[in-house]
């Protein structure tokens, strides 16, 4: 069934486990995920993001996420992720995407409250739900979003008290935090800051959402849900298990994109699946 962001995150923020998004930018990884969903009898979000759309244009998404998404045994988000132009995010909205993240996050803190202000009230007006960042998500070198300076990630990360105003003039429905995370694939162990997502969590009533998930410790996820974090955003892990299938598909035998399919989604099914067990959002969707 497709459902916003609020119906999977606020029972989510409640019992404290957290529900992923997996970026799905074709057919077979929008299979291997509902799939995985539905087998672990969870929640999901799926959908893409502006950068991710040379390789999947938003209205051919669009085209077979919805109609995927309201015939699942469970609830799914279709969301469009780090949406970085306000047209691009009124298109997704008329599309049918039920969620929007409005990523202003290097615009100044003023001119980011405005700007998601706006889009908010105009998404809310279609049932559809916001995702709005404070602070900065830094990108790993090779990531889809680009290369940032990671050298000093701390002077990018939210404030507690600025994101209690900042949710507040927004009227956002949803927070993504910069607390040393970081897009793509990690070349070094990331630090987290658990103290700064339990207190954002303490002042905030919205769900907050942690970037930049692909590559994290078991452990380093089950203490930022522990903490706080209600939504997690998964793409490498899954992009890399769809890649490593084709590899074990070619080495026996299989030559054809036919033949290499079927690997495709058992790999994208199988990492999902793995995710959602270890966000604790198996079997809430009974």
């Amino acid at each position: 069934m497709l459902v916003n962001l609020n119906q999977v995150l606020l029972p989510a923020k409640a019992k404290k486990y957290a529900v992923g998004l997996f970026n799905t930018v074709n057919f077979e990884m929008a299979r291997g995920v509902l799939a995985a969903a539905q087998a672990q009898k969870s929640p999901v979000i799926i959908g893409t993001a502006e950068i991710l759309l040379p390789f999947g244009p938003l209205e051919e998404l669009a085209e077979f996420l919805i109609p995927m998404a309201k015939k699942a045994s469970v609830p799914v988000v279709v969301h469009f992720d780090h949406g970085l132009s306000f047209d691009k995010c009124i298109e997704a909205l008329k599309l049918g995407f039920s969620s929007i993240m409005y990523d202003c996050s290097t615009d100044t803190y003023e001119e980011n409250i405005r700007k998601v202000k706006e889009l908010t009230q105009i998404a809310h007006c279609f049932g559809a739900t916001v995702e709005g960042e404070l602070g900065h998500v830094g990108d790993n070198e090779g990531s889809a979003e680009g290369s940032s300076n990671l050298n000093d990630p701390a002077m990018f990360y939210t404030d507690p008290a600025q994101a209690k105003d900042y949710v507040a003039r927004t009227n956002i429905d949803a927070l993504a935090i910069a607390v040393g995370t970081a897009h793509g694939a990690y070349k070094m162990k990331p630090k987290l800051d658990f103290q700064r997502i339990a207190a954002i969590r303490d002042l905030l009533e919205v769900p907050l959402v942690l970037h930049g998930g692909s590559g994290l410790s078991d452990q380093d996820f089950h203490r930022a849900i522990e903490e706080g974090i209600s939504k997690v955003n998964i793409f490498t892990d899954i992009n890399l298990a769809a890649a490593d299938a084709v590899r074990i598909a070619l080495s026996e035998g299989k030559n054809s994109m036919t033949d290499m399919i079927p690997y495709q989604v058992s790999a994208i099914q199988r990492a999902t699946e793995a995710k959602m067990r270890l966000f604790d959002s198996n079997n809430r969707a009974i």
